[in-house]
């Protein structure tokens, strides 16, 4: 498994427009087949930051990911709405595992 969390810093007059074209790509991200979890959260002392958590089966399953219609979307859409770059960081599971999350045989 390969999580990334995603760290975003909207500018402060987009966060409901960032927050409307985010639902969009994470609600059809979760449906990617490898996909295991995408949570879409909001800082509560902040409201202009934003983390995605992403969670995914294989290795590969992040750039299959990027070459969807809605991740396009999403990017394009959003690359003005940020105070700075969105950075990602990449961890490993150590608990719970594929065989705690289910990991689809």
């Amino acid at each position: 498994m390969l999580i990334t969390l995603v760290h975003i810093h909207v500018k402060a007059e987009y966060v409901d427009a960032f927050i409307e074209a985010s639902l969009d790509n994470v609600r059809n991200s979760a449906q990617e087949p490898g996909i295991a979890r995408f949570d879409f959260i909001q800082q509560t002392d902040d409201p202009t930051r934003f983390t995605l958590i992403e969670v995914y089966w294989t290795d590969d399953a992040p750039a299959k990911h990027k070459e969807t219609a809605h991740y396009l979307r999403w990017r394009d859409k959003v690359a003005d709405m940020m105070v700075e770059p969105r950075v990602g960081v990449k961890y490993s599971a150590i608990f719970p595992d594929e065989k705690q999350w289910g990991y689809p045989a």
